[in-house]
């Protein structure tokens, strides 16, 4: 995939198809309970229009940040501001939040209004070349409006279970306090209606995933063609992911998909090394190293459970990112990357 263009349908297939899904799922649900579809249609439409809404205020106020104020932190302002030009994307508002563990994200209505949030730890435990790649990738999330997709997409599947949840319990209910003759038939119209939700949620919840994790791929090699410097976000990818499986607590649950690492998975990733450190520590030192991390991360990378597992994720394995952002460092290093090869190797 190498143009903006190949980005933007391998986007929106997903949309479409998770659209199309819902939809027919919409219209089998309607018939068995015998409701009006356009009601069941515009109130789909409602819950998507209030979550877009209300979601930026919902992030601000669970994050707790801070918006920076003018020349407050120079060096910041002036990246962001220069990466932003050259990404040719309105400069977004930049905010602090309050948080040791090392992380960023950006979210919005529109591309004009969006914020990068940076945590204090992300300042604090990587260098500036490392938070500039970060930026690099925030901004990419900016240029391909992925939280806008994001925001939208992640509706349907939370829907799905809403109705799950609902028509199992109505369903449970209906089928203990209903006369046997009058009840059992709703009883039955209700479960089927809880079964084909919970299938659906299922489904369309692996397609977010999947879109979740090809975005921050595709922010990635944006990030390595803005800022020039994959090496910078490898390494700097390499120190959130171990930051973050050290932190007590997890990240805001409902903003695992904003975030540049997950807390979940980068935890996951870590202490699956770290249980088999005998076995991944080649020169008995006691100590994984650099080499002999990246050789672990890469046999993990391979594990078929991991793997199945992954399906579920929002973020691709730390290890995949460092690879692909390794194939276009060393195809700048022929001298024949260009601009229209930004995401071929995605």
């Amino acid at each position: 995939m190498a143009s903006l263009a190949q980005l933007k349908l391998a986007m929106y297939i997903p949309v479409v198809l998770v659209g199309v899904i819902f939809a027919v799922f919409l219209a089998v649900i309607m018939y068995i309970l015998q409701v009006g579809m356009v009601w069941a249609f515009v109130l789909a439409g409602v819950f998507i229009l209030i979550q877009y809404l209300i979601g930026p205020a919902i992030v601000r106020a669970s994050t707790r940040l801070r918006y920076l104020k003018p020349g407050e932190n120079p060096w910041l302002e002036s990246t962001v501001n220069e990466l932003a030009q050259k990404s040719g994307i309105p400069t977004p508002r930049l905010a602090i939040v309050p948080n040791s563990t090392p992380n960023a994200f950006v979210f919005g209505r529109t591309s004009r209004d969006a914020t990068l949030a940076v945590h204090e730890g992300l300042l604090q435990n990587l260098n500036k070349d490392e938070v500039t790649g970060v930026i690099g990738h925030e901004l990419g999330h900016i240029k391909h409006r992925d939280f806008l997709i994001m925001t939208a997409l992640s509706s349907l599947p939370l829907i799905a279970y809403l109705i799950f949840r609902g028509t199992y319990e109505a369903a449970w209910v209906s089928g203990r306090t209903a006369r046997k003759k009058e009840g059992g038939g709703l009883a039955a119209a209700l479960f089927a209606v809880a079964v084909i939700s919970f299938i659906i949620y299922i489904v369309s919840l692996l397609f977010v995933m999947r879109l979740s994790r090809l975005r921050e791929h595709y922010s990635d090699a944006y990030s390595a063609y803005v800022t020039g410097s994959p090496r910078s976000l490898a390494s700097g990818l390499t120190k959130i992911t171990y930051g973050l499986s050290l932190a007590p607590h997890p990240e805001n649950e409902g903003a695992r998909t904003l975030y540049i690492g997950d807390p979940a998975l980068a935890k996951l990733e870590v202490q699956s090394i770290i249980s088999k450190k005998e076995e991944y520590d080649l020169d008995r030192d006691g100590v994984l190293d650099e080499r002999e991390l990246e050789l672990a991360m890469e046999k993990e990378a391979k594990s078929r459970w991991l793997t199945i597992n992954r399906w579920f994720q929002t973020h691709p394995a730390t290890f995949q990112r460092i690879l692909l952002l390794r194939e276009i460092e060393n195809e700048m290093a022929t001298g024949k990357y260009s601009s229209d090869r930004v995401y071929a190797h995605v």
